[in-house]
């Protein structure tokens, strides 16, 4: 067999993607949305340097066709050999399928999609076995679905790209992977915005004809296997090509330096930039959103912000009373909605703990979440920060030194430290607080005999506070007072727990378990605590991370938003019901003035009790940004969109006490300029520090 006829599936894709993409990029350059002119050198580096990018991305992603074409071959089938694989692919089907595998711990669709597709090769590869006479067939279908599947993929990507384009003049970024966060949002979006079923008719037939012209010219390859020297040759040629593309694609994008923004678009590959949204987790606000000029954002700021000067948001906070500095335990509930509590309204008593802990509290009412992730919450609590457009500072690439409320404590002497049950690696955990300050307790520090039960996420709470105590107690032996911020874990997918702890068995899978658990492991922890002698001088923060659910009708539902927060420290704070509007990332300066620290500080977030707070609370998902206030809740998104709601309580809430806070949203009759101006500046001037690296710590 020659050369070109061993590499043939490979270079005829490889023929049907740079023809693809050429097709692209000369509908983008004359595209409407395209508002500018080329010089020649321009035109050159777009079909010249972007088409050579092409190449070598399709290289990289061309590694699952070379995966299926090594290993195809007839010696496998051979006796024994064939009945070995058959029987392994079977017992491994049947234990996905029966047994407890990792796969159901994480839960959701992802047991199904296993077991479906160790299901299609054990299937597959029977057939292939025991249908000797067929098998010449068989194959030939299944190389033709392999093909068919690149090339739709292909065309699918290219038809994305173009309506990417079409809708932000640029290829991929951020918001794109956020697509893949809203699925449901997306796709509904694309059912009502675009001609579906003949868009995707038509893409199936060109699919189907562009396949047929490729096996046509590449089924040589199945009709006479390469030798085993062979795939070696073919193997060693694409893993040198696999290797150099990792070179040359990093390489050839340091090019796209063109004073011209859209010919450095067009000259960039989709795929690859995709990539690069996905790690980089960014997106340019000064870019995509509504701005106003610097110095008008920073003196609407510093209206809302006193003591801010121009660019300058480091200011002093000074209390009239001495210092008190008490422990202080932070405890992020994972997905813990307000509405799941008997003080919030629930009638299902699935917190008795926390309802009884919050009528000794200082319990915040009317209380917001900034997101809904994990990382968004911790990126509240610890940076007291609004949430700016892509991902979460937490898991950015510049998220360490900044200026956080672990390193308020440190200054003041405490010894500070973040808990988690799970391995603080997931989501960028460990690198965001062990780069802040915060020493790392996590799962890889717990002994075997501290752990008792444990899923996908980590060790169950009770384990988790279990190992907090025994952390405490030795802090408080070095005469040094301590700041712990514990995350939970059990109130999540899967909802599995321990057994015969509370009403609803472990593995019964029900988030109504969860939280009762959730609560249940509180219990025992403060029953613990209030043990200790460290417990009458400590100062307990609680609040959920997130919502469990922030599905609406609306971009950003208001009602999806809103947690439990309560400071609970007898004898020191006295019980009582704060109620006006405020966000998640106002707790801890709150908290501050409660103990009467003096500090320099960078944070957005305010002390809610002192007297010219201004009520309002930002929400927000990777790319629309929210402000609540006056009732208005306004929406600034990619595109310099503006939305604005009106906030009015549903008629059966007008009642209610005080807790019970449901709205309607309806689109407001007359925009408010103000809130829209405010909005801005806040988000503006979040992302223009961020972007200057001016939130670092003070030293």
């Amino acid at each position: 067999m020659t050369l070109s006829k061993k590499f043939s599936p490979f270079y005829n894709l490889l023929i049907f993607y740079i023809i693809v993409s050429i097709v692209l990029r000369i509908f983008l350059v004359f595209h409407p949305i395209t508002q500018s002119s080329f010089v020649f050198i321009d035109i050159v580096k777009i079909f010249t340097l972007g088409l050579l990018s092409d190449f070598f991305v399709f290289v990289l992603v061309s590694g699952f066709l070379w995966l299926y074409l090594i290993f195809i071959s007839n010696s496998k089938y051979l006796n024994p050999t064939g009945y070995i694989i058959f029987g392994l692919l079977v017992a491994l089907l049947l234990y996905v399928s029966l047994g407890n595998t990792i796969l159901n711990e994480y839960g959701g669709a992802l047991p199904a999609i296993g077991i479906t597709f160790i299901a299609i090769k054990t299937i597959l590869f029977g057939l292939l076995l025991f249908l000797p006479k067929y098998r010449n067939k068989i194959r030939f279908w299944l190389f033709t679905f392999v093909i068919f599947l690149y090339v739709i993929l292909i065309l699918q990507n290219s038809i994305s790209e173009y309506f990417f384009w079409n809708e932000f003049g640029v290829k991929y970024n951020f918001i794109a992977v956020n697509y893949l966060v809203y699925t449901n949002e997306v796709i509904g979006n694309i059912m009502q915005s675009y001609p579906v079923i003949p868009l995707f008719s038509g893409l199936f037939i060109i699919a189907a004809l562009v396949t047929y012209l490729i096996v046509k010219r590449s089924k040589n390859y199945i009709e006479s296997i390469p030798a085993f020297v062979d795939k070696i040759k073919i193997s060693g040629i694409y893993l040198t090509l696999f290797g150099l593309s990792f070179l040359a694609i990093p390489f050839l994008a340091t090019r796209e330096n063109s004073q011209n923004i859209f010919a450095n678009e067009l000259e960039a590959n989709g795929i690859y930039r995709f990539y690069l949204a996905f790690v980089n987790s960014e997106l340019d606000y000064f870019k995509f959103y509504k701005t106003m000029p610097n110095n008008e954002v920073y003196a609407q700021l510093h209206r809302q912000i006193p003591a801010t000067s121009g660019e300058n948001i480091l200011r002093q906070i000074k209390s009239e009373a001495a210092e008190n500095h008490k422990n202080v335990v932070l405890i992020t509930i994972e997905s813990y909605s307000a509405e799941f509590m008997k003080v919030y309204g629930n009638e299902q008593n699935l917190t008795p703990f926390l309802d009884s802990l919050a009528t000794k509290s200082l319990l915040f009412t009317n209380f917001y979440a900034v997101g809904n992730r994990t990382v968004r919450g911790l990126e509240a609590v610890t940076l007291c920060f609004p949430p700016t457009a892509g991902e979460s500072v937490v898991k950015r690439k510049d998220n360490k030194n900044k200026f956080s409320t672990g390193n308020i404590f440190k200054q003041k002497g405490y010894n500070v430290k973040f808990m988690y049950g799970g391995d603080a690696f997931f989501d960028n955990m460990e690198d965001f607080f062990a780069g802040n300050g915060y020493g790392i307790v996590d799962k890889k520090a717990f002994t075997p005999e501290e752990i008792t039960f444990a899923n996908i996420w980590g060790v169950c709470d009770e384990d988790m506070y279990n190992k907090a105590i025994k952390v405490m107690n030795n802090e408080a032996k070095e005469n040094k007072p301590f700041f712990n911020h514990i995350m939970t874990v059990s109130n999540h997918r899967p909802f599995t727990y321990p057994n015969n702890k509370i009403d609803i068995p472990g593995d019964a899978k029900s988030r109504d378990g969860g939280v009762k658990y959730t609560d249940f492991a509180m219990k025992k922890f403060f029953a613990m605590a209030s043990k200790q002698p460290w417990f009458a001088n400590t100062v307990f923060v609680i609040l959920a991370d997130h919502c469990a659910s922030s599905a609406g009708k609306t971009e950003l539902p208001v009602d999806k938003y809103r947690i439990p927060a309560m400071i609970y420290s007898p004898g020191y704070i006295q019980p009582q019901k704060y109620t006006n509007l405020m966000s998640q990332i106002d707790i801890m300066p709150t908290l501050f003035g409660l103990l009467n620290f003096n500090y320099q500080s960078k944070f957005y977030g305010q002390d809610v009790l002192k007297s010219d707070y201004k009520p309002r609370a930002f929400i927000a998902t990777y790319q629309d940004l929210g402000l609540i206030k006056d009732n208005v809740l306004t929406i600034i998104s990619p595109k310099q969109k503006v939305n604005q709601f009106q906030l009015t309580l549903k008629k059966d809430q007008k009642t209610a006490p005080d807790f019970q806070i449901y709205y309607d949203q309806n689109p407001v009759i007359k925009e408010r300029t103000d809130l829209v101006k405010e909005t801005i500046s806040y988000y503006q001037t979040a992302s223009d520090i961020l972007k200057k690296k001016k939130y670092q710590k003070v030293n």
